[in-house]
């Protein structure tokens, strides 16, 4: 009898298996060039369906060294046209004119190739895909009840990290370097399990990458020349809680159940988001009973089968999100949101009337608002977003309520000032803590409550005075004041000017304790102290306050402090500079500062 495996089958891995079996025994198996050349293409691009292809044909070579199947390999290589028509059929066309040159039964797990073959006159066997029962994979060996990831690389001890969202720990999990031989086995079994596990699918394969959910686990595999080195990462979450478990307060859970509808989930990496994400997802699925559905790249949400996981349709999440407003879910949990189309597709989603819960990595709760900032209208942000949840160390750090009204901005006192302004306000107390608006050019994001611990009036202006009195002394110092407590401070001062403070047997801070009448302890300013504070030029132009800064600042979004003291956020604009008209009172306090030789200092505004 002669066979001739397409590369679908041969990747799978069941010829062997096949022809091992009573009706195949000696048979004459005939391997297209075109299937050898298929799979070293893949292999090439790094991607594990390559490697599996040619580990197969392998042990094809072995049952023909025993005598147990005639083996031999016909036809011509594909030219790089052909390859690159693969998707269009060029490559499954050579393999039929193959068994239909060496009159062959063609065999495959594609069932298009089997009816186009079968149309041709060919005779044709469809193995359909096995699904098997779940198998432990080697991996799980590293696992145990507390390890949320596994990290393993050739040439590298094996590490995992284990603990719970706030309290995590980086260890090792034995004592011997992993070799490549060991990696490329696990590899290999987790794609070959992937295919044949009903629940396990491979998300993405790409030229030496390939990420596999599988059950609980989602893996990452990287290997040449996407990494130096083959490496397997594996996440798990190790929690799977309820909203009941966050001890949220009914009023939070009141709004969920009845007029949240444009929800962020922010927090920084490892804070727990994806985990409350679940939570949200469950509750609305279970307790209030709505149609939702997932929107994720890769798809590692711990949902129940009540809930849709989509994953880009076509590489596309634009297409996904036109799916889905055909299926018009009540709610769609995006995780995550990185890049300005997702936002947007957040945006038109929401606006379309389906409810919207997003992750979004931030450092602070603010930080979820400025991420979309810019790319979508700034007016239309409330109707985007009314709801923002920070979560951290696992747990609800802060809830902000989001809402768009018109009045003068915190701050001016014009009543011809007034303008649309987002608010931003605590949740649970109602307190304002932000204001967003544009003014000129700029997009203003004001911080109105303080988040911080708040120093004493006695304090803040000991620390001012201080300052005043150095720089009275030192006109270029870079200084930090922390008061220790009513009579006794530390001055933090760049390195260079540490001399020049305390002064000759130690009269210069002698003067100045006896003149503030503070003890004053003298340490070098720390670079990380600095590094992300640094003086703006500062001029008066007609109406205006400029504040200037370097031509590729562009577009990015600056905190403005006088001294120590944070005064308001806003974006360089396409001048390089940052306007404000002379009338407002934070011109007014800017040109106070200007006059009294008070630096005006920038920092970046992180996301």
């Amino acid at each position: 009898m002669k066979i001739v495996p397409d590369t679908s089958v041969i990747v799978d891995g069941r010829i062997t298996k096949l022809v091992l079996g009573k009706d195949y025994h000696g048979c004459d198996v005939i391997v297209p060039k075109a299937v050898i050349s298929e799979l070293e293409n893949q292999a090439n691009k790094g991607r594990e369906t390559g490697f599996n292809g040619l580990g197969e044909l392998k042990e094809l070579q072995k049952l023909c060294r025993e005598g147990k199947i005639k083996l031999s390999y016909v036809g011509r290589r594909p030219t790089p046209d052909e390859i690159s028509l693969a998707k269009g059929g060029e490559i499954d066309a050579m393999i039929r004119d193959t068994a239909g040159d060496n009159e062959a039964t063609l065999i495959t797990s594609d069932r298009v190739q089997k009816e186009v073959a079968e149309a041709q006159g060919l005779d044709a066997i469809y193995l359909k895909p096995e699904m098997i029962g779940y198998k432990e994979l080697i991996i799980a060996k590293y696992f145990d009840k507390d390890t949320m990831s596994i990290h393993l690389k050739e040439n590298v001890t094996p590490m995992a990290k284990k603990g719970t969202p706030g309290n995590i720990k980086l260890v090792k999990i034995r004592q011997r370097i992993l070799k490549r031989g060991e990696l490329e086995k696990m590899a290999r079994e987790i794609t070959e399990m992937a295919k044949s596990d009903f629940k396990s699918f491979i998300e993405i394969e790409m030229e030496g990458a390939t990420v596999v959910q599988f059950r609980e686990y989602r893996i990452s595999i990287a290997r040449p020349p996407f990494s130096d080195g083959v490496e397997i990462t594996v996440v798990r979450p190790i929690t799977k809680v309820s909203l009941d478990d966050y001890k949220l307060p009914e009023k939070l859970l009141d709004r969920l159940r009845n007029s949240a509808k444009g929800i962020l989930i922010a927090g920084p990496p490892g804070a727990g988001k994806t985990t409350f994400a679940q939570a949200v997802a469950e509750f609305y699925s279970r307790d209030i009973g709505a149609i939702v559905k997932t929107m994720e790249s890769p798809r590692d949400l711990q949902v129940g089968d009540e809930i849709t996981q989509y994953a880009p349709l076509e590489k596309d999440m634009g297409k996904t999100a036109d799916i889905l407003l055909l299926v018009r879910p009540d709610y769609t949990i995006y995780d995550e949101l990185r890049k300005t189309k997702d936002f947007r597709i957040f945006a038109d989603m929401r606006l379309a009337g389906v409810g919207m819960v997003g992750v979004v990595h931030a450092t602070r709760p603010i930080d979820a608002i400025q991420r979309i900032i810019g790319r979508v209208e700034l007016g239309m942000i409330p109707s985007i977003v009314d709801t923002t949840i920070f979560i951290n160390d696992g747990q609800v750090a802060a809830i902000y309520d989001v809402k768009l009204t018109v009045k003068v901005p915190t701050g001016m006192i014009e009543a011809d000032l007034s303008r649309p302004v987002i608010e931003i306000r605590d949740f649970e107390t109602g307190d304002l803590a932000h204001e967003v608006y544009t003014y000129g050019e700029q997009t203003i994001v004001m911080e109105v409550g303080v988040d911080k611990y708040e120093k004493s009036p006695i304090e803040k202006i000991a620390e001012k005075e201080i300052i005043k009195e150095i720089r009275s002394r030192i006109p270029d110092a870079t200084v930090e004041v922390d008061m220790k407590s009513d009579k006794r401070a530390t001055v933090h001062i760049d390195e260079k000017n540490i001399a020049k403070l305390i002064g000759k047997k130690g009269k210069t801070i002698d003067e100045v304790e006896k003149k503030i009448g503070i003890s004053i302890g003298v340490e070098p300013l720390e670079i990380n102290q600095i590094k992300d504070m640094f003086p703006v030029e500062t001029e008066l132009s007609g109406n205006y306050v400029m504040l200037n800064f370097q031509k590729d600042t562009v577009g990015t979004p600056f905190d403005i402090l006088v001294e120590d003291e944070y005064l308001f956020t806003a974006t360089v604009g396409k001048k390089g500079n940052i306007k404000i008209k002379k009338d407002i009172e934070l011109a007014t306090i800017i040109i106070r500062a200007m006059k009294k030789n008070i630096p005006i200092y920038a920092r970046i505004r992180k996301e």
